[in-house]
């Protein structure tokens, strides 16, 4: 019997995984990791969402990617709980070759052939860091985070792709997936939930409703 259960209380923890509100990007370039990418004003607003649906939770623990955006869409969230917010690299954007660029067939960098060699597997994928990679990553910060908030919440805030990726890898669906059916929208909420560090299920919410979910470049 583990330490956790040895009075019969069975130990429910969870991790919220939130995606980083709008950023403001107006020539829709894929801003990857790249430094400079805030929040925009709707996106400032998106962040204070997911704080105002997380109010109420027994949080004691927010951690973030380092990037710009997802360091501000975390401090609202830890000053609704008073925690002291840190940044953990494993929650970084995932890596890409497309980085800087815009992504298109009109006049994104698809109508250049020479680009063409780096989406030969879709399955890996070939253009960017391997999914087993970003699984692995991701999901060991949830670990470590889920260790420091046992028996609490801990809140992580990260980006579409590497949500997506562990979400996919904790629920044992395949890596490889449509980009266009990713259910990880702007400032949304997907919560992993364990009893004695078994992952029971998965929640998903939408603070920011429809204006999250709409297509914009970069993550």
């Amino acid at each position: 019997m583990s330490p956790d259960n040895r009075d019969g209380h069975v130990t429910k923890t969870t991790v919220h995984l939130v995606r980083h509100g709008e950023v403001h990007n107006p020539d829709g370039v894929l801003y990857g990791r790249l430094p400079g990418y805030r929040l925009s004003e709707a996106g400032e607003g998106m962040a204070r969402l997911a704080a105002e649906v997380l109010k109420g939770r027994d949080v004691t623990v927010v951690r973030s990617s380092p990037l710009e955006r997802a360091v501000q869409t975390a401090a609202p969230i830890a000053a609704e709980f008073g925690v002291a917010p840190t940044t953990d690299d494993r929650l970084i954007e995932s890596e890409n070759f497309f980085e800087g660029k815009t992504f298109g067939v009109g006049d994104g960098s698809l109508r250049n052939p020479s680009v063409w060699r780096h989406l030969w597997n879709p399955f890996r994928p070939s253009w960017g860091e391997a999914y087993t990679h970003v699984a692995d990553r991701v999901l060991a910060a949830v670990a470590d985070a889920r260790d420091a908030a046992l028996g609490h919440e801990a809140v992580l805030v990260s980006h579409q792709l590497p949500i997506e990726i562990a979400r996919r890898k904790a629920e044992g669906k395949t890596l490889w997936h449509r980009p266009d059916r990713r259910r990880c929208a702007l400032a949304s909420i997907t919560s992993l939930v364990y009893e004695e560090g078994r992952l029971i299920r998965v929640d998903y919410a939408e603070p920011a409703g429809e204006s999250g979910r709409q297509r914009i470049g970069g993550a």
